[in-house]
């Protein structure tokens, strides 16, 4: 049986984006209390997220590098670890 949170994990980090979130937004979110799903707490463990706190400035949530590189590596359904490619559109142009 494959690990329920992993891709969990691997959502809140597309969630968080390239770009910080504020830290009440992320928690309101991805905080739960369910010792079976941690998806929160195994992003911190696995060094994917950071906490910034600047003076004067909300708290925010941002990925490490570590964390970019789980999303961008990504696979994608069926396993092939690529997004499918849409065939090319037909000409709708008529004969020539």
């Amino acid at each position: 049986m494959s690990d329920p949170v992993e891709p969990l994990i691997l959502d809140l980090l597309e969630w968080i984006g390239p770009r910080p979130r504020p830290y009440s937004e992320v928690i309101d979110a991805w905080r739960t209390s369910c010792p079976r799903l941690p998806v929160w707490e195994e992003a911190n463990a696995r060094g994917y997220v950071l906490h910034v706190h600047e003076p004067e400035r909300p708290a925010c949530v941002t990925l490490t590098f570590a964390g970019l590189l789980q999303v961008r590596t990504r696979p994608f359904p069926g396993g092939r670890g690529a997004p499918p490619v849409a065939p090319p559109l037909p000409n709708m142009e008529g004969p020539q």
